[in-house]
C-alpha cells in the first residue's frame, strides 16, 4: 500500500487552533498588507473611502515636507499613519478569519493521497482484480477494498458489509458500518476499512470527490456575499455618501466664514478626512467580511460543511424546521419499557419467557428486553446449552423469532403474527391481550406479544425514546419564532404521541417523499424559509427544495449533492445547532452595526468643535470631554477609531453569545448593550487617549 493514511484521527474540519494562534497571526499580518491592493479594497466601499483618505493624507504630508503644508507635517503624518492602521486592522480581521478556513483546507488536503486500488472488471467479491493508482479510477468503475485498505475514492457499496474508520474525515474515532443498499452505502475516499470487505462503484471522477468539494467549501477567500450582507453594505454605503456630502460642504462653508469674519483659520483637508473616516461606519465596515467568514468557520468547528456563506445566513433566518422523527427527535432504536402480562401471568413470568426468546436476538430491541428483565427481576446467567436451546431467527414471512427448548416453543413477534401462531395451534386469542396491544399503540409504542407454546404470556412494550433535552431545545426555537414540524412515516397515533412528548409545534404522519416536497413548497409560498435534514435518496427532492438542506455524510450521494450543507458527524439533531450558529452570525452583525453607528456621536463631539473652534470660539462649549487641544481632539478620535476595530476582532470571530429570544427582544437588548455601549465607550476611550497624548506631549 502506497502512502497509507495514519490510523490516528485527523480532526481537520473542527478548527482546533486558538483565536490568535501564531500560525494564523503571522500569515494574517502579511495578508493584511497584500490586501492593500485597490481591487481588493474596492470590495468594501466603506473601507475604500478610508483607503482613499489614507492616500490623500499621505500626499498632504509629502506636500508639508516640501514647505507647502496646510498643517504641521507631524500632525498630518500621525493622521495618515493611523488611517493606514485602520485599513490594515480591517484587512487583518478578514485575513485572520480566512486563515482559519485555509488552515482547515490545508489539513484536508493532507488527506488527499494516491493509494493503490484494486480495480474490478466484474463487480463481485472473489473476482480477479488489477492494481492501479487511485487517480486512474473513473466514475462508474468498480474496486475492491478489504480489511486494512484505504478507500481510494468516493463510491457507493454494491456488495458486502464492513466497518469503516472515518475519523480522518469526521474526527470521530468510533467506526461506522457501510453496506450495500439503503442509506448507508456511501463511502468516502481517504477512509480506512477495518474489517471484512466491500465492492464499491466509483461515484466521482478525480477532482470531483467529496474531499475536493470540502476543500473548496472551506476556502473562506472564495466566500460569496449573502443577501443580508449585501443589504447591510448598501446601508453602510448610503451612510458613507451622506457623511461624505456633509464633510465636503464643510470646506467652502469654513472658507466663507473666515472671509466674512476677516479672522480665523479655515478647516484643513486633513481634519476633514479625519472627520469623514470617524463618522462613516468604519467599525462594522472593517469587520463585516470577517463576521461572514467566521460564521462559516463556526460551522466547520461544529463539523458541518456549508457550501457557501449564503447557506449559513439562511440558517439564521429559518422560520420552519422539518425534522425526521427517528434518530433526530428519538434515539431511533426502540427500547423495552414495560412488561404487560396476560391474565393469570405474573410480570416476572412474562419477563422470564421474553428474555428466553430474546437471548439470541442481536437487534437493539432484543437486547433491551434482555436488559430490562435483568434489571427488573435479576434474571441472568442461563445455561442455554444445557437446556438444548435451538434459536429461531426472525423472518419476514413469519414475523416472529424465539427459541425451542425441546418440545417447548417460545415465540415473540407482532400481535398479528403471534395471533396466527396461537390460532394455528387451536388456542383462543385472549381479549385482554388485544386491549394491551391497542393501549400500547395509542401511547406511540410498539407492542410485541410473547407466547409460550399455545399460551399467550403478555405484551412487551417497546418505546421509541425521545432524546433528553429535545423538548427544551424546541421551546428555545419557539421563543425565537421558529416553527418545528416532525415528519415521520409512522401512523398518526404513534406520531401524535411522540410529537406531544417531544413538544414539536406540528407533525406529519405517514409522510411520503412527495408530501415532504409539497409541504416545503407550501411553507415557501407563504414567504417562509425552510430547513430540513435527510440522508436517503428519497430525501433528495425535498433537500434540493429546502432553503437550508443538511445532508448526512453517512447518507447517499444523491442526498449530499442535493443539500447545501453536509454534517460530517451524521447527527440529525445537528440541524438545531446549525440554526443557532446562523442566528448567532446575524446577531453578531446586528450588534456590531448598532455599536458602530452609536459611537459616531462621541466622535462628533470630539472632532467638530476642534475643527471650527478657531473660527467660532463659542463652539468650545461643545468640548464636553475637555480635550487638551484641537489637534489632540482630532488625533484621539482617529486613534480610537482604529483601535476599536482591533478590540472587536475577537467578538467578530467568536460571535456574540447566543440567546434564544425573539426579534423584538433581541433588538431591545442590542440597543441597550451595544447601542448604549457604543455611545458611552468612545467618550471614555477618546478622553484616555487625549490624556496620554498630552502627557507625552505628542500633539
Amino acid at each position: 500500500m502506497e502512502n497509507s493514511i495514519s490510523q490516528s484521527p485527523t480532526q481537520a474540519p473542527r478548527g482546533s487552533l486558538s483565536l490568535f494562534d501564531s500560525t494564523l497571526v503571522w500569515p494574517a499580518m502579511i495578508d493584511s498588507v497584500r490586501k492593500l491592493h485597490p481591487r481588493t479594497q474596492l470590495r468594501s466601499p466603506v473601507m475604500f473611502v478610508v483607503y482613499i483618505g489614507s492616500i490623500i493624507t499621505t500626499l498632504l504630508w509629502f506636500q508639508a515636507l516640501a514647505g507647502q503644508g496646510e498643517a504641521p507635517a507631524g500632525f498630518i503624518l500621525a493622521t495618515a499613519v493611523w488611517l493606514w492602521f485602520t485599513v490594515l486592522f480591517a484587512n487583518f480581521a478578514e485575513a485572520l478569519a480566512e486563515g482559519r478556513s485555509k488552515a482547515q483546507a490545508a489539513s484536508l488536503r493532507s488527506l488527499r493521497q494516491t493509494v493503490t486500488a484494486k480495480k474490478l472488471a466484474n463487480p463481485k467479491h472473489g473476482a480477479p482484480w488489477q492494481a492501479c493508482k487511485s487517480d486512474e479510477l473513473r466514475k462508474g468503475m468498480f474496486f475492491l477494498v478489504e480489511a486494512g485498505d484505504v478507500i481510494p475514492v468516493d463510491g457507493e457499496v454494491v456488495d458486502g458489509v464492513a466497518s469503516v474508520d472515518e475519523s480522518a474525515i469526521t474526527g470521530e474515532s468510533a467506526p461506522v458500518i457501510r453496506e450495500s443498499g439503503g442509506d448507508f452505502c456511501a463511502v468516502t475516499g481517504g477512509t480506512r476499512v477495518l474489517s471484512d470487505w466491500l465492492v464499491v462503484r466509483v461515484s466521482a471522477n478525480p477532482g470531483e470527490t467529496f474531499l475536493d468539494r470540502m476543500i473548496g467549501m472551506v476556502e473562506g477567500a472564495a466566500r460569496k456575499k449573502t443577501p443580508n450582507e449585501i443589504a447591510l453594505e448598501i446601508l453602510l454605503v448610503a451612510l458613507t455618501i451622506v457623511f461624505l456630502v456633509v464633510t465636503v460642504t464643510l470646506l467652502p462653508f469654513s472658507i466663507f466664514a473666515v472671509q466674512a469674519q476677516g479672522s480665523g483659520q479655515a478647516v484643513t483637508i486633513t481634519a476633514l478626512v479625519a472627520l469623514l473616516v470617524c463618522l462613516i461606519p468604519t467599525t462594522i465596515g472593517g469587520l463585516l467580511s470577517a463576521i461572514g467568514v467566521a460564521g462559516m468557520s463556526r460551522m466547520l468547528q461544529a463539523n458541518v460543511i456549508a457550501t457557501s456563506g449564503r447557506a449559513v445566513e439562511a440558517a439564521g433566518d429559518v422560520d420552519v424546521l422539518l425534522l425526521d422523527k427517528t434518530g433526530t427527535i428519538t434515539f431511533g432504536n426502540r427500547q423495552a419499557a414495560a412488561f404487560l402480562p396476560a391474565p393469570g401471568v405474573t410480570e416476572e413470568e412474562l419477563a422470564d419467557v421474553a428474555q428466553l426468546a430474546s437471548l439470541a436476538d442481536e437487534t437493539p430491541e432484543g437486547r433491551s428486553i434482555v436488559v430490562l428483565a435483568k434489571n427488573r427481576f435479576n434474571i441472568r446467567e442461563r445455561a442455554m446449552e444445557a437446556m438444548g436451546a435451538v434459536f429461531v431467527p426472525f423472518t419476514a414471512q413469519t414475523r416472529m423469532s424465539g427459541v425451542d427448548l425441546g418440545e417447548r416453543q417460545i415465540r415473540k413477534g407482532a400481535a398479528s403474527a403471534i395471533r396466527r401462531h396461537i390460532e394455528s395451534m387451536g388456542a383462543a386469542w385472549p381479549g385482554d391481550v388485544e386491549r394491551s396491544v391497542d393501549e400500547a399503540s395509542r401511547r406511540g409504542s410498539t407492542p410485541l406479544v410473547v407466547a409460550d407454546g399455545a399460551r399467550v404470556m403478555g405484551v412487551v412494550e417497546l418505546k421509541d425514546v425521545v432524546k433528553g433535552g429535545i423538548r427544551e431545545r424546541f421551546a428555545e426555537l419557539r421563543r425565537m419564532g421558529v416553527k418545528t414540524v416532525m415528519v415521520t412515516g409512522d401512523n398518526k397515533l404513534t406520531a401524535a404521541a411522540i410529537a406531544a412528548e417531544a413538544g414539536v409545534d406540528d407533525f406529519i404522519a405517514e409522510a411520503t417523499p412527495e408530501e415532504k416536497l409539497a409541504l416545503i413548497r407550501r411553507y415557501q409560498a407563504e414567504g417562509k424559509l425552510v430547513a430540513m435534514t435527510g440522508d436517503g435518496t428519497n430525501d433528495a427532492p425535498a433537500l434540493a427544495q429546502a432553503d437550508v438542506a443538511v445532508a448526512m455524510n453517512s447518507g447517499t450521494q444523491a442526498a449530499k449533492e442535493a443539500g447545501n450543507m453536509v454534517d460530517l458527524d451524521s447527527n440529525p439533531t445537528k440541524l438545531l445547532e446549525i440554526v443557532e450558529i446562523g442566528k448567532q452570525m446575524l446577531m453578531t452583525r446586528g450588534a456590531l452595526t448598532t455599536f458602530s453607528i452609536s459611537n459616531d456621536i462621541a466622535k462628533y463631539f470630539a472632532i467638530v468643535p476642534a475643527m471650527f473652534v478657531a473660527t467660532y470660539p463659542s463652539l468650545d462649549a461643545l468640548n464636553v470631554m475637555g480635550l487638551a487641544s484641537p489637534a489632540s481632539a482630532i488625533m484621539s478620535a482617529v486613534i480610537f477609531n482604529a483601535l476599536i476595530i482591533v478590540f472587536l476582532i475577537p467578538l467578530a470571530l467568536r460571535g456574540v453569545r447566543y440567546r434564544a429570544i425573539g426579534a423584538a427582544a433581541l433588538l431591545r437588548r442590542n440597543m441597550l448593550v451595544y447601542g448604549l455601549g457604543g455611545l458611552l465607550l468612545p467618550f471614555a476611550g477618546i478622553k484616555l487617549i487625549d490624556l496620554a497624548l498630552a502627557a507625552f506631549n505628542l500633539t
